[in-house]
């Protein structure tokens, strides 16, 4: 049986948790930045745990991670 292959667009965008939850970071936060909020900025810097709904689907993209 020939090793599975890891997507790499999902590699780069989610990071794997110790207890093997998925990480991503928010979106918004590349352009247009004047008329958001100072507050509104901040949080997004911060990465969330991926939806439970998205969780199964990624975990097939990255077989190794976990």
């Amino acid at each position: 049986m020939p090793k599975m292959k890891t997507k790499r667009a999902a590699a780069k965008r989610f990071k794997t948790t110790g207890t093997g939850k998925l990480m991503k970071m928010k979106a918004n936060k590349s352009h247009i930045l004047n008329k958001k909020s100072t507050k509104r900025k901040r949080t997004l810097r911060k990465a969330v745990e991926v939806d439970a709904t998205n969780a199964k689907m990624m975990k097939r993209m990255l077989p190794y991670s976990k």
